[in-house]
């Protein structure tokens, strides 16, 4: 087997992924037609997924979010979504998405869920692919808005919803400004993760782990500006959920071969990464393509590789008995993986 082939077949988590940015562009085409959208001017579904900002980016994730508006539609990004992920190894998806987002276009939250939810049930009966959902604070509403999220997340509380997110752009919405929310969400029992230090700096991550008791960092580039920082969570050990081929959008970080790459640094520093694709199909890549990223552009080894990806079985909301399981299984299975390596 060729290096790959392994990687795409390795048993892995993917722990940070966004639904509306795991919209195939052909999906969001055709559910355009299906609600009468305006789309912007395109020779090719392919066209509509062209940014080269963060803020570009999210202008497009806007509209297609605006795109998804029924039970069925979100059933079937959801569904679509998690057959990608199995494609590409993983076993394991906790997936955020941006209820804010439809509510611009008038869906209700439950509606949202029971689409979502639904399409999770079909890919773990179907693909044998277990999930979880996240739902993510839009930070551009800010904080009073973002206790009004949480008190929502809480009062329609289904079983596979188990955390809260923080993301959009951090540029002005610092992580102090949602200390109540977390607060919150700590009290009623849902797990915390934040966005940060993506484009905003390294303070950013010390407030999401300090201020708001997240148990885990998206991105954390610039983490890498702060040594002492770095050290800490070194210790501590919380997980990073980094997204290779976004760093190359979306922030400073745009060279994935130079050696001083964000990423690198963290790994080499001892932090514990996690490997996620983000939004792949709006980035033409997929789960196992940012695995192959790491290899071949990157330089990480296989036995690296390996440890990314056992990390997130650590970094996953499971329960202890559960990540034991997996990894004891995991190790075993990508150890044979590996020595079939040609």
């Amino acid at each position: 087997m060729t290096i790959d082939e392994v990687l795409r077949q390795m048993p892995k988590t993917e722990l940070h992924l966004h639904l509306e940015g795991a919209v195939d562009s052909l999906t969001f085409a055709e559910l355009a037609t299906k609600h009468g959208l305006e789309l912007p001017p395109h020779s090719s579904a392919s066209d509509l997924y062209e940014y080269d900002t963060l803020a570009d980016f999210l202008k497009v994730y806007s509209l297609v979010s605006h795109a998804i508006r029924d039970r069925d539609d979100f059933q079937r990004v959801t569904y679509e979504c998690l057959e990608r992920c199995a494609h590409s190894g993983a076993r394991y998806v906790e997936l955020f998405f941006s209820p804010e987002s439809h509510f611009e276009a008038g869906v209700e939250y439950g509606a949202m869920l029971d689409g979502v939810l639904q399409g999770m049930e079909d890919a773990e009966t179907d693909l044998n692919l277990v999930s979880n959902l996240v739902p993510a604070i839009n930070r551009e509403l800010g904080g009073v808005r973002a206790v009004e999220f949480v008190q929502m997340v809480a009062d329609d509380r289904r079983d596979r919803v188990i955390g809260v997110g923080l993301d959009f752009n951090e540029v002005g919405y610092p992580p102090e400004h949602f200390v109540e929310a977390f607060r919150l969400a700590t009290q009623v029992g849902l797990c915390r993760t934040s966005h940060a230090g993506e484009v905003g700096p390294a303070a950013n991550v010390r407030t999401g782990i300090e201020l708001l008791g997240c148990q885990r960092v998206d991105h954390g580039y610039n983490i890498v500006d702060d040594p002492v920082l770095v050290e800490e969570c070194v210790v501590s050990q919380i997980p990073f959920t980094v997204c290779p081929t976004t760093t190359t959008y979306t922030s400073s970080f745009r060279d994935l071969a130079d050696p001083n790459h964000a990423i690198r640094q963290m790994a080499s520093a001892g932090l514990k990464l996690t490997i996620n694709s983000d939004d792949p199909p709006m980035f033409g890549i997929d789960l196992a393509m940012e695995y192959c990223t790491l290899y071949h552009i990157m330089g990480f080894t296989p036995e690296e590789l390996r440890e990314f990806a056992l990390n997130g079985i650590d970094a996953a909301w499971v329960d202890d008995q559960t990540k034991s399981e997996w990894r004891a299984a995991w190790s075993d299975e990508i150890d044979k993986l590996l020595a079939q390596v040609t």
